[in-house]
């Protein structure tokens, strides 16, 4: 098989979560240059419409499911909806999150719970509805978590503090590797990427805070830009990527070298 063949998703669907703007989109774009038909599920559906038109203006095939990760109860409807309309769900991309930033000793618990629900709890019942209706059925599927540097190290000081998305993204890098491990002899990868600052509408307060601190722990001494996840995602989610799983692998210019 020639290497380009590797990368090669065409055939392929793509759940993106979050996939209306941000990391999301910018993953739908790569797998969708590559061949694969996405389907971007976020809360807004008037942002949907405007990522799918920004798509298929690419020449990709989009589909949109406005859908609420944090409602529990509606996951295997919508995987079901979307097989019957789309086809099965080859790639899964767990990307859609919340944060809230404040010190722990004033941290709301109904935020704590938000955080929680959206980046932890609708993971798991999203993945567990994939992986029981599409993936383990055909033995065969790629999952790709977007978790973030957040869960691989605590906070600097001189950041603004955000204790609950610190959590839920180090409670996604363990289920990276534990669900990985359970789903290898299935034909199922499970991987995650953990991208440090990118300028996104959820990181916009932190940077606010201190982008300043930011960029001088960044050996590379810059954010990320918008091709800097699309490389590895497009490796994770295809052939190219076979003999990877359970892995966490950081985009974050080196901040978690050091």
């Amino acid at each position: 098989m020639a290497l380009k063949e590797l990368f090669d998703l065409s055939g392929k669907t793509a759940l993106i979560t979050g996939g209306s703007r941000g990391l999301g989109l910018q993953i739908a774009e790569a797998l969708g240059e590559y061949g694969a038909a996405v389907i971007l599920t976020a809360r807004k559906a008037h942002e949907l419409e405007e990522a799918k038109a920004h798509l298929e203006g690419q020449g990709v095939t989009a589909h949109i499911a406005p859908s609420d990760l944090a409602d529990l109860e509606t996951a295997d409807a919508l995987v079901e909806r979307l097989v019957a309309e789309v086809g099965p769900i080859d790639i899964l991309v767990n990307n859609a999150g919340a944060t809230w930033g404040a010190p722990t000793t004033e941290h709301p618990l109904d935020a704590w719970l938000k955080v929680m629900n959206v980046n932890v709890n609708g993971t798991f019942t999203l993945t567990q509805s994939v992986l029981r209706r599409c993936m383990v059925p055909r033995s065969a599927g790629r999952i790709l978590n977007v978790a973030s540097v957040a869960g691989l190290q605590g906070n600097d000081p001189r950041m603004m503090p955000t204790l609950a998305y610190n959590t839920s993204k180090g409670a996604m890098v363990n289920f990276t590797r534990a669900l990985a491990a359970e789903v290898a002899a299935q034909g199922i990868t499970v991987n995650s990427i953990c991208p440090g600052y990118f300028p996104t509408k959820m990181t916009r307060g932190t940077l606010a805070y201190g982008e300043a601190a930011i960029l001088e722990h960044t050996p590379l001494r810059r954010l990320g830009g918008e091709h800097d996840l699309k490389g590895l995602a497009l490796l994770l989610a295809s052939d190219a990527g076979a003999y990877i799983t359970g892995q966490n692998i950081a985009v974050d210019g080196g901040i978690t070298a050091v």
